[in-house]
């Protein structure tokens, strides 16, 4: 008997739990996005008008990656209703490239994975954050292929609000952190300035007093027939006099431009290409600006500031960072450890309540047990307890009973009523019964393995000839006992318990 069979009959016209991760579920992209929600999901999304931080705790499979997607799609319907006032919505779920370049920046890859992620500090992540969100805008404005799909809409109208000082600020954030690698970082930085129609003429005066000196040199030789004075010292020191102001402006900046590729340890910098689109500015316009060329976070929330004043005006009143997958990276290899070292520098009070600012950070269970290990001066510094903490993204029976039901009816064909998962079983099993079995299953993701495994024992039992339309009280026990058998043992070799 086949799988198909026992469903079509039924009125399900494909399997509901087929799949088990939703970035590739389809089921639940297209039916259950907007209708399948966890019951503390009011409690972690919050209002899109004014973002506030959630701290979720969840096991593997629980729904962390649903509830990413969820919140983006609830965030681009607000958009759409709120074109003046949208939110920014900032995905930090791949840590890979900004892991290796940090790690490249201590002393190279013999460095252990434990030593190099003791050395993470708060501005790191700031750094990560602001490359990914200037990145991501420069990419809108500059028409980038990377941009298509991302949701971000800036109108002409919006991007005629933008003062000229802060066309200055996005060329200078964008000096920093535009990170892209569909075209050279000059090629993009020329781009972005002819797209916001901000001239830089003024910045090569230096360079054109130099070529004036020069030819006014040569010119003058040359009507004097002196040319053999090249000969001679005074002319070179003349010509050297006239670069003097290009020389020392140039200098100054590939110092300051090593200093900062030194400082953004998550990014890779070339101190020679960060010179030359500083050069483009002129110096009274990098005047008291901050410089993210010094370990700490102080410059770096001034470059915040200057990120959100430039959204404003392109109609985002908000920034959402959506924080997941943090124990993915091969340099954390799902170590508990190392993801607290990456994690607890973020778990700071002032960046976290930062105003127009909200994170929420989809974390690995595993993660909250050192929780319960720290001193009083890290939830001081933290305010956990204002920060929407959500200790276990626990799943009860009637919960993942109603995702089982969402997910059927998803599935049903058309003109067939309302199948459900109580229609799958034989009458003496009663709706009772199969919530307390799914009680112990916990989370989503072993829901789904749990019933494709069911559905797979019951129609390995009957023939094609001789089917059987209803799953038996022996089997569910039968499968159930093999499955969390099975369970167990992962959770055991894992580390999960």
């Amino acid at each position: 008997m086949k799988v198909q069979q026992l469903l079509a009959h039924h009125g399900i016209r494909s399997n509901p739990f087929d799949q088990e991760d939703a970035q590739t579920d389809q089921v639940f992209k297209q039916f259950c996005m907007n209708g399948t929600m966890h019951p503390a999901w009011d409690k972690i999304f919050g209002s899109p008008a004014d973002p506030s931080t959630s701290v979720v705790f969840g096991e593997k499979g629980a729904g962390k990656t649903a509830l990413r997607l969820q919140i983006i799609e609830q965030t681009a319907r607000y958009n759409q209703d709120h074109p003046d006032e949208q939110v920014f919505v900032v995905e930090y779920d791949d840590f890979n490239p900004f892991l290796d370049c940090f790690r490249e920046q201590l002393h190279g890859r013999q460095r252990r994975p434990e030593r190099v992620l003791e050395a993470w500090r708060l501005w790191d992540h700031m750094d990560a954050i602001l490359s990914l969100a200037v990145t991501q805008l420069v990419d809108t404005l500059i028409g980038d292929d990377r941009s298509q799909g991302s949701g971000i809409v800036i109108t002409n109208e919006h991007l005629a609000k933008l003062s000229r000082l802060q066309r200055r600020d996005l060329l200078l954030l964008a000096t920093f952190y535009d990170h892209a690698r569909s075209l050279p970082k000059t090629q993009r930085f020329s781009a972005l300035k002819k797209k916001l129609g901000y001239s830089t003429w003024m910045s090569e005066w230096d360079r054109g007093l130099g070529v004036g000196v020069m030819v006014l040199l040569f010119g003058l030789l040359v009507w004097q027939n002196e040319l053999s004075q090249l000969g001679r010292f005074w002319p070179w020191l003349v010509m050297l006099a006239g670069w003097a102001p290009w020389l020392w402006k140039h200098g100054r900046l590939l110092w300051q431009a090593w200093r900062v590729s030194r400082q953004v340890r998550v990014l890779e910098h070339h101190p020679n290409t960060l010179r030359r689109l500083l050069s483009r500015f002129q110096p009274k316009q990098l005047l008291d600006q901050p410089i993210p060329s010094r370990d700490r976070s102080d410059d770096r929330y001034e470059l915040l500031n200057k990120l959100q004043a430039v959204l404003r005006s392109l109609g985002f009143s908000s920034i959402v960072v959506l924080v997941d997958r943090v124990d993915e990276p091969h340099l954390i290899n799902g170590s508990a450890q190392r993801m607290r070292e990456l994690l607890w520098p973020m778990f700071d009070n002032k960046f976290l309540k930062h105003p127009g600012l909200g994170f929420k950070l989809l974390l690995p269970i595993e993660v909250s047990y050192f929780l319960d290990k720290e001193s009083p001066a890290f939830f001081e510094r933290s305010r956990l307890d204002k920060q929407n903490l959500i200790r276990s993204l626990h799943w009860s029976g009637e919960s993942l009973y109603d995702v089982a039901n969402d997910r059927i009816r998803a599935c049903a064909a058309e003109n067939n009523g309302t199948p459900g998962l109580r229609d799958l079983f034989e009458d003496d099993i009663s709706e009772a019964e199969l919530i307390a079995t799914l009680d112990r299953l916990r989370v989503p993701r072993h829901l789904f393995k749990f019933i494709y495994r069911l559905l797979v024992d019951h129609c390995h039992r009957y023939t094609d000839e001789n089917p059987s339309w209803k799953i038996n009280r022996a089997t569910l026990q039968s499968t159930l006992a093999l499955y969390m058998r099975d369970l167990q043992s992962f959770d055991r070799h894992s580390g999960a318990i």
